[in-house]
């Protein structure tokens, strides 16, 4: 009987030290910021030629499949406060990368004198076809509705975005970005999340936009899928910290999608955090659901960062 309670107890110990160990995903390249990408599911980098574009190139190994264009999937793109931008884009900006684990990495941008605020942004790998991307902020003066929008841009592999979202009868669905919703469509946590989209920030060049409000969340939720294959990417934040989730139709070429998070006013010398989690699997749309659970139960007192 003893026998038996200590290789159960060993056995248990094994499993939890197995989920304690990293993931081998990141490896350096000899490019300085730019680190390769490995899983079974999927192979590219993040950074490539150290700058900060998202994880481009990205393929997804069987079915063989090209997951991005452009910038890249989960790249920190626009930062508003009220009526204002900061620049054009955080991409073009220095940053500083450090590899924490082999399945974590920290990208880092001071405050500057135009910028009155440090971002923080750790990719983290739970799982070879899971990514978490934990966002924190710290606010060097006042901030009225911050707000971090993050951008993925896909391959032509997938043509159309879908938004979990709240239908006139109440009910729960996920709705198709078709070209008689408009270009560019909005998909608003509430009427407050479409005063902040309104408020004159999206107005600013370069490159504005007129957002066609949508349907109010049901919860962030966004996907494209392979028609074909059923290869979906997903993109997922718990309610809290996203209160707008954006894409354009069918037909636009940008094949993106887009997070809007915080949205709330930051007071001198405080701290921001938020999390999404992507998604690249071969799921329909109860799986998705499924999986929006299980991030929801691992978000609970939990963080990657320090």
């Amino acid at each position: 009987m003893n026998s038996i309670f200590l290789c159960l107890l060993c056995n248990s110990m094994l499993l939890v030290t197995a989920k304690n160990v990293p993931l081998e995903v990141f490896t350096p390249t000899d490019t300085a910021g730019e680190f390769q990408v490995k899983t079974d599911f999927i192979e590219g980098k993040l950074r490539a030629d150290g700058l900060s574009n998202g994880f481009a190139p990205l393929q997804y190994i069987s079915p063989e499949t090209n997951l991005t264009s452009m910038m890249g999937l989960l790249n920190y793109y626009r930062v508003f406060t009220t009526n204002h931008r900061f620049g054009a884009s955080m991409r073009a900006l220095p940053s500083e990368a450090t590899l924490e684990a082999a399945d974590t990495l920290r990208v880092y941008w001071p405050a500057a004198e135009d910028r009155p605020f440090t971002l923080t942004g750790v990719y983290h790998w739970v799982a070879p076809d899971t990514v978490d991307l934990e966002t924190i902020v710290e606010a060097k003066e006042l901030l009225p509705d911050f707000e971090i929008f993050l951008s993925s841009y896909l391959s032509p592999n997938f043509p159309v975005s879908s938004v979990y979202v709240k239908a006139a009868d109440h009910k729960k669905g996920y709705m198709t970005a078709e070209e008689e919703g408009g270009v560019w469509q909005a998909f608003p946590r509430d009427e407050e999340a479409v005063k902040i989209i309104k408020d004159g920030r999206w107005n600013i060049g370069p490159s504005p936009v007129d957002w066609a409000v949508r349907p109010e969340l049901a919860a962030p939720i966004i996907y494209r899928r392979n028609e074909d294959t059923g290869l979906t990417i997903a993109m997922m934040a718990r309610r809290e910290d996203c209160f707008a989730v954006f894409t354009p139709h069918r037909a636009e070429t940008h094949h993106s999608m887009y997070f809007s998070l915080f949205g709330k006013t930051l007071t001198e010398g405080s701290k921001a955090h938020a999390r999404i989690r992507m998604i690249i699997a071969v799921m329909d749309d109860a799986a998705l659901l499924k999986r929006y659970e299980e991030f929801l139960n691992s978000t609970t007192n939990t963080s990657v960062s320090k």
